[in-house]
């Protein structure tokens, strides 16, 4: 009887082997689908035009005196005011950036040639006790005039003296 018990213990061990030898193997795997290609990166966003800390994408103010004179640029265009002449608009295709300058060309509804220079201030305009962090010079109907320029919220929100940003 002990050979019979010896006989039962081993086959009680080796019970599991002989079954897992009796189940059928595994189906093989799918293969696996192609992965989707990557879709490439997106270019970094360039950076916004800037001088001196001012966003060149916001509405802007050029304006100077003796002549008082004016140019908005906003997104729908440049706009030219000034005493005894003809307010003038252009179309606004953005400026060209170039070492802290910033220049707009365009031709104006009536023909005239102008072009908006704006570089890093500061810039006081003989009037007012303001300090703006632009210079400006514009070049329209055979004129140069030379004055200063910030964003036109900051110009609302200044009073009439101190730095305009």
């Amino acid at each position: 009887m002990r050979l019979s018990a010896l006989a039962a213990v081993a086959a009680l061990a080796l019970a599991p082997l002989a079954l897992a030898a009796c189940e059928r193997p595994a189906a093989p795997a799918e293969p696996a689908a192609p992965a989707a290609p990557a879709e490439p990166a997106a270019p970094p966003a360039p950076p916004k035009p800037e001088i001196n800390a001012v966003d060149l994408t916001q509405d802007l103010r050029a304006l100077g005196t003796e002549p008082f004179w004016a140019v908005e640029i906003t997104r729908a265009g440049l706009k030219t005011s000034g005493v005894d002449k003809p307010e003038r608009t252009a179309p606004n295709a953005g400026p060209a950036m170039e070492a802290g300058r910033a220049t707009w060309t365009a031709t104006t509804s009536d023909g005239q040639a102008l072009k908006v220079v704006l570089t890093a201030g500061p810039c006081s305009d003989g009037m007012s006790d303001r300090t703006y962090p632009l210079n400006a010079e514009v070049e329209l109907a055979g004129e140069s005039l030379k004055g200063c320029a910030a964003a036109i919220e900051a110009l609302n929100r200044a009073g009439e003296s101190g730095d305009v940003r």
